[in-house]
């Protein structure tokens, strides 16, 4: 019998690049293609690269280099996909290289290096597709793209403008993800508040019920499903204020990740960011009074060009007031072919970095304090992983990988991705140290 042939897979960059990974992965694998979880396994790699800092650029430049050393046949994609004169200036041998998102040409190069093995047949895989998480939480692309022009961004320009996905095509992919053991849905794109625009908010049907392609109509619908719906990357738009009923409600988790960036207006400005500080305040005290258990993440970047020492100051101000509770900060990087570039007033790196270090000591502060406020509390926490000393969970105010986790100390005959009642016992700046409520060890 003819081997099948050997797919290695390399995947960088964000949770948005993850899925791409998993359409192409899953696209593989419906046409009979395994998977080889080694370069030496495999008859070819695929890297799927990141392109939105100068790091991560490296990192994947590093990566097809790895993967040209270790099997020396290598196809590029995603972000960095789109300069492929600097792939091929760095890595000339590679075979093939498209740009971010674009599946059908992923898989007709595919083809070209190593025929597909049979036509493609849906029984080959399981209904949910191909999933690089853990089984019981996925990330659920709702759009591509993106309409903003931030100075110091050049997604537009790997990813194209906003594209939003059908709802009932959406819903459909979270149905299916929920029937195959996923516990907790984690909304993505790139400006998650803005889906539907693009369509003008097309009417759309689910289930047999009228809907509009609008992320509160496509929030409601997921928050009917059996699993935690959790947002990322919501702009504050005054919109956004139609969500907060529902996660005061309990059918979408009280969690709202909000890119914010910086609080000071002449900054915002040169970042060509659609905030303001105040407006941003009181909006936050709104949600807060009308959904007290909300949690808010946001990210920042300080260092900026042309940041004065006042602007900075006033954002230390602004996390004071805030009082966000999970926040990450990035001392600002130059991107290839961001427009920020051109900006006077670059600061140096000691500064940037100075900075970021400043931010931190603050933030980590306020998070300190907003968890250790949690001790004496119940909550209902989400199974990562058992092991034999320990459980590590997460709340709903914590999303994997970048928010903290729930420790619960001992033995338990739990399996990852059930749900249970913990009584906060501790906390740290990031973590909670919990114990079991009316749970036998």
């Amino acid at each position: 019998m003819q081997k099948e042939p050997q797919i290695g897979f390399v995947s960088l960059g964000c949770p948005k690049n993850l899925v791409d990974s998993e359409v192409i992965l899953s696209r593989l694998r419906a046409e009979g293609y395994q998977i080889s979880p080694s370069y030496d396994g495999a008859d070819l790699v695929v890297v799927n690269t990141c392109g939105f800092i100068d790091a991560a650029v490296e990192e994947s430049l590093d990566a097809i280099g790895e993967a040209l050393r270790e099997n020396g046949r290598v196809i590029v994609t995603g972000c960095l996909g789109g300069d492929e004169a600097r792939i091929r200036a760095a890595h000339p041998q590679v075979l093939a290289v498209t740009g971010a998102h674009t599946y059908d040409a992923v898989l007709e190069a595919i083809h070209a290096e190593l025929p597909r093995p049979h036509e493609p047949f849906a029984n080959l895989l399981p209904s949910s597709g191909v999933k690089l998480t853990p089984r019981h939480y996925a990330y659920l692309k709702i759009s591509e793209g993106c309409n903003h022009r931030c100075s110091f961004c050049i997604i537009p320009q790997l990813r194209g403008d906003l594209v939003s996905r059908p709802l009932a095509e959406v819903m459909g992919e979270a149905q299916r993800l929920v029937e195959a053991g996923v516990r907790e849905l984690l909304v993505v794109s790139q400006d998650t508040s803005a889906y539907g625009l693009d369509t003008k908010y097309r009417p759309d049907f689910w289930q047999g019920r009228p809907l509009t392609t609008r992320i509160r109509d496509l929030a409601a619908a997921l928050g009917e499903l059996p699993a935690w719906v959790r947002l990322h990357y919501v702009y504050p738009y005054p919109h956004v204020d139609d969500l907060i009923p529902l996660m005061a409600e309990g059918h979408i988790l009280p969690y709202l990740d909000m890119p914010l960036q910086h609080a000071n207006q002449r900054v915002l400005q040169a970042m060509k960011r659609p905030a303001a500080k105040e407006r941003v305040l009181q909006r936050i005290q709104r949600w807060r009074a009308e959904c007290p258990e909300l949690v808010l993440r946001s990210t920042f970047i300080v260092g900026f060009p042309g940041e004065t020492e006042a602007e900075f100051e006033e954002l230390l101000a602004f996390l004071r007031e805030a009082q966000l509770d999970r926040v990450g900060c990035f001392a600002y990087s130059p991107v290839a072919g961001a427009t920020a570039n051109q900006l006077p007033g670059a600061l140096p790196d000691e500064i940037r970095e100075q900075r970021r270090a400043r931010f931190m000591e603050v933030q980590s502060a306020i998070s300190a304090e907003r968890l250790a406020a949690k001790i004496g509390s119940e909550m209902i926490v989400l199974v990562d992983e058992v092991n034999e000393k320990q459980l590590v969970a997460r709340g709903p105010g914590d999303a994997p990988e970048i928010d903290g986790r729930v420790i619960i100390p001992g033995s338990w005959e739990l399996d990852p991705g059930e749900f249970i009642e913990v009584r906060i016992t501790g906390a740290t700046a990031h973590d909670l140290k919990a114990e079991p409520v009316d749970f036998e060890e």
